[in-house]
């Protein structure tokens, strides 16, 4: 009976663990969100939210953390268990540096909403490839379609291009008048903390194609 109890006890672990990590991740997307849409309101009160959720981030990751050391010291899982408690090792840490990353746009958004508007309408489309990037390699990785995380990676070339279209633009405008600059620096910052989340979501995405098909495709853009 005893071993029964443990094995029921060692399930509800990992169906915890894969629990937290997609709650982590819905939390983490939140905030994106509403960092993306604090820049282009220029909503200085909705970026302080993202800023302060920022400690609950960091909360996750650790009690993430704890639970995966605990499961691999007290039942030392194998084969297939072991590469989930593997990978969500590293995916807690991938979606805590998304939500540092939502924290800094959002600090920029705070810096932008106290100057004179400046366009940048490519940074919506952005933020919402970035989500649906980090959105669909959380979904591969709990469905296991190794499909669908591929299909983040092809993804992110798109978000790189767009990243290098923001980044010219500005530059043309920096150079033609300087009083430009300032603001021109904040929304090119904003463009490249996106442009680092696609590469998070792209790492996340790569752990549910090694998760799924024990296949290591980091540096083999596209798998």
């Amino acid at each position: 009976m005893h071993r029964t109890h443990t094995d029921r006890e060692y399930e509800a672990k990992l169906e915890d663990l894969r629990r937290r990590l997609i709650v982590m991740a819905e939390r983490v997307d939140e905030m994106v969100e509403a960092s993306v849409r604090a820049v282009v309101a220029r909503d200085a009160a909705l970026a302080r939210t993202v800023i302060d959720r920022d400690a609950d981030v960091d909360r996750w990751e650790l009690e993430c953390d704890e639970l995966c050391l605990l499961v691999l010291a007290r039942w030392q899982p194998m084969a297939s268990d072991l590469r989930f408690i593997t990978i969500a090792l590293k995916m807690v840490t991938d979606l805590e540096r998304i939500g540092d990353l939502a924290v800094n746009i959002a600090e920029r958004a705070q810096r932008l909403a106290e100057m004179v508007p400046l366009e940048y309408a490519t940074i919506p489309r952005m933020g919402e490839a970035v989500r649906k990037m980090l959105g669909d390699a959380v979904s591969a990785f709990v469905i296991g379609d190794a499909e669908l995380a591929r299909a983040v990676l092809r993804a992110d070339d798109a978000v790189d291009e767009d990243y290098h279209q923001v980044f010219r633009a500005l530059m043309q405008l920096m150079q033609s008048d300087p009083a430009l600059i300032d603001r021109g620096i904040q929304v090119q910052s904003v463009a490249k903390f996106l442009e680092r989340i696609g590469d998070h979501a792209t790492n996340l995405a790569e752990q549910a194609i090694f998760m799924v098909a024990g296949k290591d495709v980091r540096h083999l853009h596209g798998g």
